[in-house]
């Protein structure tokens, strides 16, 4: 059974592992088809039409699909490796261990925003951006410019004692749990942590940047948490809203799996603590 850890507690071999196939999934051009899905939902889903990855119910259950997937191609590269989650309720500062250069590496240069260390900086030849929105090839990174604040845990525990999963309107102005984590309502905290990293995690081209699926993992958590608050808070809607994915749905792009089939993760990995 994969177990998702938090990332300061990895050991230097499991990091020096996942890197290393983060590394071998760009090489093989993998892991760019993971960038091109992420951004194709991101232009595609919109408040007023047909929303899957984002601004809408599905939000958590495609995510945790799109994380299922890239967990496993990392697994066909190294069966030890498990996705690492990032408290930045509580790691919350550009010192944290996950920016050392034996890990995910800095911030970016004043300049011009460009990772100058570790194993995705431009210099080391590994870490060239493909898919991209401007025409600059290398990773960027500006951590907490502008005095920008990552997540509190006293805001993480307020989002969590939200009773409701989700309501109408079924998008970005929707009150309730759902839309209150993926931060366009109330005290932000998912929409803020990937304006707080800046650089590419600031656009809808957000995993060329390693630190993505650390971000959406501790994401995926917070649901899994807030499920054993509320046992009795069930996926919303159940059925017959447009525009959006009931829990019966399939959903794009893979059409064979339903937020139905992905309420429950313990079928695929555990977390190291509730």
């Amino acid at each position: 059974m994969t177990v998702r850890k938090n990332q300061a507690s990895l050991t230097a071999d499991e990091k020096r592992r996942l890197v290393a196939a983060v590394l071998e999934l760009k090489r093989s051009g993998r892991y760019d088809e993971f960038v091109t899905t992420h951004n194709a939902f991101i232009v595609a889903d919109t408040d007023n039409g047909e929303r899957t990855g984002h601004r809408s119910p599905s939000f958590l259950p495609w995510h945790r699909r799109f994380l299922l997937d890239f967990e496993g191609a990392l697994q066909q590269v190294d069966a030890s490796v498990a996705l690492p989650y990032w408290d930045w309720s509580t790691d919350r500062t550009a010192r944290a261990s996950l920016w050392a250069p034996d890990f995910l590496g800095g911030t970016g240069r004043s300049l011009d925003g460009r990772v100058m260390d570790g194993p995705f900086a431009a210099s080391t030849g590994n870490w060239t951006i493909n898919v991209r929105v401007d025409g600059r090839d290398y990773l960027r990174r500006a951590l907490g410019s502008g005095g920008r604040q990552l997540p509190t845990p006293a805001e993480v525990d307020s989002v969590l004692a939200m009773e409701t999963y989700d309501m109408a309107p079924w998008n970005s102005g929707s009150d309730g749990f759902r839309n209150h984590l993926e931060g366009w309502r109330g005290v932000n905290l998912h929409n803020r942590v990937h304006v707080w990293v800046g650089g590419q995690m600031a656009t809808g081209v957000s995993p060329n940047d390693p630190v993505f699926w650390l971000h959406h993992a501790y994401i995926d958590k917070l649901w899994a948490d807030w499920q054993r608050r509320h046992p009795r808070s069930a996926y919303l809607p159940a059925a017959g809203t447009p525009n959006v994915v009931d829990l019966n749905d399939t959903m794009k792009p893979w059409n064979n799996v339903r937020p139905a089939d992905l309420l429950d993760h313990t079928p695929h990995y555990t977390f190291d603590a509730a």
